[in-house]
């Protein structure tokens, strides 16, 4: 053994040597070009080692970010990376110099869950991604399709409602809205729900939500050192996600079978499978969808659908029920407008004015992805005389975005009336907030996410008074947020809801 390791460390002596005579020559290259501030590097990793400061990968940046500036420049491992934290750079990015900020790095874990990068959310620019993209809005994500499943979303809001009116003792907010999001997205994109106890029961659909989350939201050292990637095989790493993988890929492929089984009975509206399943039998499409392909389109939808649904949904009600004199407004609003009605419906939703600036302002404080996913520049470019080399890694910190002291007053309070007077939206079109990102790649499933949201948290407040628990303080209510690509709160949500009327 001990021989062994000597010879070990002779063949790393000039490896590390030839390294450190590597990273000098671009460290003297660096200096040459005017980057953006950062921190020092060290060799080798750069600054790798700060990602290992403590706390959520955003919390490190957003601190990094808060001493180096909005337009800070890293060195992780062998990746450039640039992170944007301000909502001037964000129109930099997002709208001078979009094309060149579209591309995905293709990282590790991402890469394995999207099969290879195929889906839209992965899917590195070019000629495949555009024609996905089209697919995508055009045939799953078109208003019209959004609209198709109204009866859907209405169905499972009124299951929910009828959930926390039998419910006895304070209810479980979080996983509520998690059963919520999941159903309706297995409804829309499966054609029926998968909680049924069957193969795939309602606790493995959450495990693969949460194990996926998990996954995505973490940092995988050999993205950054590709040298080290044979550590994947002894960390665990890889053997939580071939888990992970598998459990997804098996729900699937049932999806697909049962849905390709001519004696299935004709659904009264194509669910998104049929349409992927059509585009796949069409002559005439440009790209021949394969199934690993609608998987991975299905891989969007499953998980961002019902992720970023189900945390929005909780911020929300925790901000109101930290905030007494804000629910208060938004349910006199709501019950002012009903009048009576048992419920509330879709077609209600355009008079909830105050409503919506309630949601405006939880986007703001808290976007789904507060770290929206990560972008990588095409070619180079010079912003605000800063060179950004090609093949950079580009982070966008949307909740540091949305606290920009600069376009918000107050920026830490929770307050929708700042929204009264403003046309700010979170649509893409206004860089001060970005929950759903902006230009080519903005997520294009917000409009589906939206309609949902906006009628789930109507009814929870026409239909239910809500209290915190007995001997629980406001000012008790952990916000601590979850590890995760989709930032959950951390501690579940728990409230005792009183049916506001008989």
């Amino acid at each position: 053994m001990d021989s062994q390791l000597l010879l070990l460390f002779v063949f790393l002596i000039p490896v590390i040597f030839l390294l450190l005579i590597k990273h000098r020559k671009k460290s003297t290259a660096s200096q040459a070009r005017r980057l953006p501030p950062g921190p020092r590097r060290l060799p080798l990793i750069g600054n790798l080692h700060k990602l290992s400061d403590g706390g959520l990968p955003h919390h490190v940046l957003e601190r990094l970010a808060a001493k180096y500036g909005d337009l800070m420049f890293l060195q992780l491992g062998s990746v450039s990376t640039l992170v944007v934290s301000s909502s001037h750079m964000a129109r930099e990015i997002f709208k001078t110099h979009d094309l060149i900020f579209s591309g995905r790095p293709a990282l590790y874990i991402p890469k394995k869950l999207s099969y290879d990068c195929v889906n839209l959310t992965f899917a590195p620019y070019g000629d495949y991604w555009r024609e996905v993209r089209k697919i995508v809005i055009f045939e799953l994500l078109s208003a019209k399709r959004v609209q198709m499943f109204q009866s859907v979303r209405d169905e499972e809001v009124g299951l929910m409602l009828e959930s926390i009116a039998y419910s006895k003792g304070p209810v479980n907010i979080s996983e509520l809205t998690l059963v919520l999001a999941n159903n309706v997205v297995s409804r829309s994109a499966f054609g029926r729900k998968y909680d049924d106890g069957g193969e795939i029961g309602k606790s493995r659909i959450h495990e693969l939500l949460e194990e996926t989350r998990t996954l995505l939201g973490g940092y995988c050292v050999s993205d950054f050192l590709p040298w080290l990637s044979w550590l994947n095989k002894f960390n665990g790493l890889d053997q939580k996600l071939e888990k992970c993988f598998k459990g997804l890929d098996n729900l699937y492929d049932r999806v697909i079978e049962e849905h390709l089984d001519p004696k299935r009975p004709k659904p009264e509206h194509e669910d998104l499978v049929d349409v992927l399943l059509r585009v796949q039998n069409d002559p005439s499409q440009t790209i021949a969808l394969a199934n690993d392909q609608i998987k991975g389109v299905l891989t969007d939808m499953f998980i961002a659908g019902t992720d970023t649904t189900s945390a929005t949904l909780v911020w929300t009600m925790a901000e109101l029920i930290r905030n007494p004199r804000i629910l208060r407004k938004a349910q006199d609003e709501v019950r002012e407008v009903l009048k009576g009605k048992r419920k509330v419906e879709e077609t209600d939703l355009s008079e909830l004015v105050y409503l919506k600036l309630v949601l405006k302002e939880s986007f703001r404080l808290h976007p789904p992805a507060p770290l929206l996913l990560p972008r990588e520049t095409l070619e180079s470019c010079t912003i605000e005389g800063y060179e950004i080399p090609a093949n950079t890694m580009v982070f966008v910190l949307a909740k540091m975005v949305g606290s920009d002291p600069k376009c918000w007053e107050n920026p830490k309070e929770f307050l929708p009336e700042r929204f009264m007077d403003s046309s700010v939206d979170y649509k893409g079109n206004h860089f001060e907030l970005l929950p759903f990102g902006a230009g080519r790649r903005g997520c294009p499933g917000m409009n589906f996410a939206a309609k949902l949201i906006e009628l789930a948290l109507a009814n929870l407040l026409y239909c239910f008074d809500w209290e915190l628990p007995h001997r629980v303080r406001r000012e008790d209510v952990d916000m601590e947020e979850a590890a995760g690509l989709t930032v959950a709160k951390k501690v579940p949500l728990f409230l005792a809801a009183r049916p506001a009327y008989p």
